[in-house]
């Protein structure tokens, strides 16, 4: 079977409740089901696949505020996790100041050290965050997955153009088509991407 690592990108104070100041109102309404998500993976007993959380941490005059208002500063609340998706144990945690969770992070070199072949996106913004690491673990040859009901945008507009592009190159499938998968032995990634070019 493969190795997968699932991505939890920005579920963070700063995107996700009533007091974030770039709030993701979709960001509350997929909770529930990454706490179903989580409970399954550390209930597992094997290590094929890894929670790793992805933490925005931006310095305080960092370039992203050019073009974005000024949000989860490295140390501040807002760049906290939320309390019902908070890191487990050794869980690993990737800060990150650019959109995508590969751009000047370790995330490659700690994926490649736990020999994972398979990235699962989850979280805020489906159009913004989540597509950009997606494309980059494209980039850097792994399989890509994208959780439909585990991620969420600003709009229901958005998240849906967004899981859109994403279905080029990746597999979108639900929380609970990608347990059944791997409760059946089966590999979730495949017929990932869109080989006949059917998109529109």
């Amino acid at each position: 079977m493969p190795r997968h690592a699932i991505l939890v990108i920005d579920m963070l104070n700063d995107f996700v409740g009533v007091k974030a100041p770039l709030r993701c109102p979709g960001g509350e309404t997929i909770i529930p089901d990454l706490q179903k998500l989580f409970k399954w993976v550390r209930s597992r007993k094997d290590d094929d696949i890894h929670l790793i959380h992805i933490q925005e941490a931006h310095r305080k005059n960092d370039a992203d505020f050019r073009v974005r208002p000024v949000h989860a500063v490295k140390g501040t609340w807002g760049s906290d996790f939320i309390p019902e998706l908070y890191p487990e144990g050794d869980e690993y945690i990737v800060p990150k100041r650019r959109h995508s969770a590969f751009a000047h992070t370790d995330l490659d070199l700690y994926l490649r050290e736990e020999n994972i072949d398979t990235v699962v996106v989850t979280g805020v913004w489906t159009n913004v965050c989540v597509r950009s690491s997606a494309t980059d673990a494209l980039a850097n040859a792994y399989k890509v997955i994208t959780l439909s009901d585990g991620c969420a945008s600003k709009t229901e507009e958005m998240h849906l153009n967004g899981l859109k592009d994403l279905s080029i190159f990746t597999k979108i499938m639900t929380i609970d088509d990608y347990i059944n998968a791997w409760e059946k032995g089966e590999d979730p990634w495949i017929g990932g991407g869109d080989a006949k070019n059917e998109v529109e």
